[in-house]
């Protein structure tokens, strides 16, 4: 099963400094058919203006994965940490028993990024934070593991069975990525048209797959794309 989700009937928030289109249910936006996807609980699309941001704010028990598409966002949390995360790069915050954090967008044009949250195996673990660069060249034609729960070298660990993986198809290209029929998956086009099965996703388009073993993904124009592969 394939199941569409346009980016232009998505819920969502307009709150001046941040524009915010969610996947899932998320704070004043409610669907009782959208609560997640398996272990999968939020894909959030902000857009932050200028010198704007998250002030301090606490999480716990939840694995939070920042893909940043634009401009770049500044990370400051209670553990001491200090980074700021580019275009094309990752970050991970693993909550734990609890950490407050801020993220600001400090740059002179908008941040636009990817927000993915999933359950973590277990709760009340130490909580931990990192980034990492993901050149997109490294990417080019095939999907790359950006963050995984499985213990995979080059990827950010993040403590849930789960993987986020990129890929940039050029156009007329075409990847595969290996499927359980009973795990979740959610891709979203970052970058331009794509094709996955049947359907036709434009740009910030999702489709909740699940119940199939290979999913090939074909780009009709030169494309950047973002896969979670949840239990």
């Amino acid at each position: 099963m394939i199941e569409h989700r346009p980016f232009n009937r998505l819920g969502g928030a307009d709150h001046g400094w941040l524009k915010a289109k969610h996947h899932f249910s998320f704070a004043s936006y409610y669907d009782p058919k959208r609560l997640g996807w398996g272990s999968l609980l939020v894909w959030n699309d902000d857009t932050i203006a200028p010198q704007t941001g998250f002030p301090t704010h606490s999480h716990a028990d939840m694995e939070i994965i920042t893909y940043v598409r634009k401009g770049a966002i500044t990370h400051r949390d209670s553990l001491g940490n200090l980074g700021r995360t580019e275009a094309g790069d990752v970050q991970v915050m693993s909550a734990g028993s609890g950490i407050s954090h801020s993220e600001y967008n400090l740059e002179k044009e908008d941040t636009q990024l990817f927000q993915i949250w999933i359950h973590p195996k277990s709760r009340g673990d130490k909580p931990s934070w990192g980034a990492k660069p993901f050149p997109k060249g490294d990417r080019a034609g095939r999907f790359v593991t950006l963050a995984s729960g499985f213990g995979e070298d080059d990827a950010l660990p993040i403590r849930t069975d789960a993987r986020v993986l990129g890929a940039t198809l050029k156009a007329g290209e075409s990847a595969e990525y290996a499927l359980s029929p009973e795990r979740h998956a959610y891709l979203v086009s970052a970058g331009g048209r794509v094709r996955v099965g049947d359907l036709v996703l434009e740009t910030r388009d999702g489709a909740a797959i699940t119940g199939i073993e290979k999913l090939t993904v074909t780009a009709l124009e030169d494309a950047e794309i973002v896969l979670v592969d949840a239990d």
